[in-house]
Parts: C-alpha cells; sequence; structure tokens
C-alpha cells in the first residue's frame, strides 16, 4: 500500500486527466489543450490500435468510432500501429498532445502487464488518463478434442500428477491467456509447460491440428472453432458463466474461489488531457456502447461490453495492478 507521503495510482490516473504534466513531454499541453477546453473537438480524432487489423482491438474501435464520430460532430480515424506486443502503438499515444484528439486502445498488458514484465518500457502506464472501460473478452480453458481430457478438473489432477509432462499454447508471453494460466497454475499447485506463439491465430492453428493439447482463448478467437467442434472448453475462467457456452462451468464452480482472469479493452487518452475533455470522451463512450446497433454485434463477435466512466476504470486499474504485479514477480515472469 502507498505511504501517506505517496498518491496512490488511482489518484495519479486521476490527477493525470486534470493537470497538465510542467516537465517534458508535459509541455505539449500549451495551447492547444487550453483552446480545447472550449472548443473540442475542433478537429478529426487519432484513435491508435497498437495490434494488427482484423483483431479484437480493432474490431471494437472500427465499431465504435463511427458512432463516436457522429456523437462528437467530427470524424474519427482509426490507425493501426502493431508490434512488441502492443508497445511501438501505445508509445506513440503517449507522446500526442494531451489535448483529447488522440485516444488509445488500452489493455492488460499495456497498462498493467508490461510495468512488471520488461525491465525497461518507452512509456509509464501513469502517461495516460483513463477514459472508460469498453469491454472485456472472457477466457476458456480449452483443450483438442482428442487429448483424452473431458472435464477442467480431471486436466488439473493430470497437471498436478504429471507436472511437465504436459504443453498449452496462447497468444503470446504476457498476454492475458498467459497470465491467466500463471495464476490457474498457482492456485492449483500445478505445472504446464508454455508455448507462446505471435497471436491467436497461429497458436489455435497448431492446437485445432492436435500439436498441442491445451490453450487459452478468447472468446473472439475461440468460439467458432468450439462451435465447429475443433476445440473442446473445459471452463470459463471468470466468475460467472457467459451466454455464448451456457453449458460451460467456471472455474470459481469447480472450486478455484473467486478466480476471475478476462482480457480486456479500455480507452485512455495522454496524460494532462484537460478533465472537461475528458468527460466528454468518457460520456460519449458509454453513450456509444449502450447503442442498441453496437451491442448486438459487439455480443456476437464474443465481447462482454463494460462501459464505465474514467474514474471506476482508474479505481479497476488500481485494484488489478499491485495483484498483477505481485504474481508476475512471485512467478519470475519476464517477456526478455
Amino acid at each position: 500500500m502507498p505511504d501517506s507521503q505517496t498518491p496512490s495510482l488511482r489518484r495519479r490516473l486521476l490527477q493525470g486527466a486534470a493537470l497538465a504534466p510542467l516537465t517534458g513531454a508535459a509541455s505539449l499541453m500549451s495551447p492547444a489543450a487550453v483552446r480545447a477546453q472550449g472548443s473540442f473537438p475542433s478537429r478529426p480524432l487519432h484513435w491508435v490500435v497498437p495490434f494488427p487489423a482484423g483483431g479484437g482491438s480493432d474490431f471494437i474501435a472500427r465499431q465504435l468510432s463511427p458512432l463516436m464520430a457522429r456523437q462528437l460532430g467530427q470524424p474519427i480515424v482509426v490507425e493501426n500501429r502493431p508490434g512488441a506486443a502492443g508497445i511501438i502503438g501505445t508509445e506513440q499515444a503517449a507522446r500526442a498532445a494531451p489535448d483529447g484528439h488522440t485516444l488509445l486502445n488500452g489493455d492488460n498488458g499495456a497498462m498493467i502487464f508490461h510495468a512488471a514484465m520488461y525491465r525497461k518500457l518507452p512509456y509509464d502506464p501513469r502517461d495516460f488518463a483513463p477514459v472508460g472501460f469498453m469491454a472485456r473478452f472472457p477466457l476458456i480453458l480449452a483443450v483438442h478434442p482428442g487429448s483424452g481430457f473431458d472435464s477442467a478438473r480431471q486436466l488439473l489432477q493430470t497437471l498436478r500428477r504429471e507436472p511437465g509432462r504436459h504443453s498449452y499454447a496462447s497468444p503470446g508471453i504476457g498476454s492475458p491467456h498467459h497470465l491467466a494460466m500463471e495464476l490457474l497454475k498457482d492456485r492449483t499447485r500445478s505445472y504446464v509447460v508454455h508455448v507462446p506463439y505471435r497471436g491467436t491465430a497461429f497458436a489455435l492453428q497448431d492446437v485445432v491440428a492436435g500439436q498441442l493439447p491445451i490453450t487459452v482463448v478468447d472468446t473472439a478467437g475461440g468460439l467458432a472453432q468450439i462451435r465447429a467442434g475443433r476445440l473442446r472448453p473445459l471452463a470459463v475462467m471468470q466468475r460467472r458463466r457467459i451466454p455464448q457456452l451456457p453449458d460451460v462451468p467456471t472455474l470459481d464452480e469447480l472450486g478455484i474461489d473467486g478466480f476471475e482472469a478476462t482480457a480486456w479493452q479500455a480507452l485512455f487518452v495522454p496524460r494532462g488531457t484537460p478533465a472537461e475533455v475528458v468527460q466528454r470522451l468518457s460520456s460519449e463512450l458509454q453513450r456509444a456502447l449502450q447503442s442498441p446497433e453496437l451491442r448486438p454485434r459487439l455480443e456476437e463477435f464474443g465481447l462482454e461490453v463494460a462501459p464505465s466512466d474514467a474514474r471506476q476504470l482508474a479505481d479497476f486499474l488500481e485494484r488489478e495492478t499491485p495483484f498483477w504485479h505481485r504474481l508476475i514477480r512471485e512467478r519470475r515472469l519476464s517477456a526478455e
């Protein structure tokens, strides 16, 4: 816990939305941010997606941006800046002027995991002010149908009994899928070898082909394979069952109390963006997410819509950051 002389993470995040930084890149605040307070938005907005086109992050940005553009009265240009597990695009957004015209799709990795997984990042998660939560991708513990595993309980018993004899595929080191399995291994005192891939598609390709028996997959990437019978879902890795797989139990139901791990997407702006602008963006984001024309499309894709305001997102980050950083340290995980 922070001491009385150090602001909490939540306070620092919220202060970032209201106070212009005084040094370094923060000098960008100057006239642009001042004008933004009275005329925002004054030009087209730039929405940075730090992952390739066609993925879940890209999908949500391209579904939301037309609605928010209509509400804000300015076009929103979505730009994919993939590379280095999202670090390249996130760094670009961190360097943008803090006037509300640059938006960032932030996720677990960029805003929580990377700070503990990398010795040095070209940005700090506190370089951003939270705008609001967008959606979660529920995670599923799944196996190849020919793996011989018929239930999560049987799988976990086998992993404890035969440590190191089995492998699982993830979309990459430091992904929410990887960290979810590390949490499961920690909670169940089991061991399974991690085989990281460069993205969900490559990981699923080998599991579906029977090259590896086990994976953690998100709903966006895995539902089609599950419905086609090419993957067998064993458990949902959050506290509630999901409507797309109503017969699949949660790990909590199976005796792993309170287990919760998801892949999530939230909207951020550079730190120092005026509070009035953050509030406007937060309100418009929540309004768009509640749209009856948008919500069914997101849910069909596998997303769990979860709108929130800036303060709720800041509170969430304050709770989640120490939890995951502790797990990463204790399990000696590194992306380098």
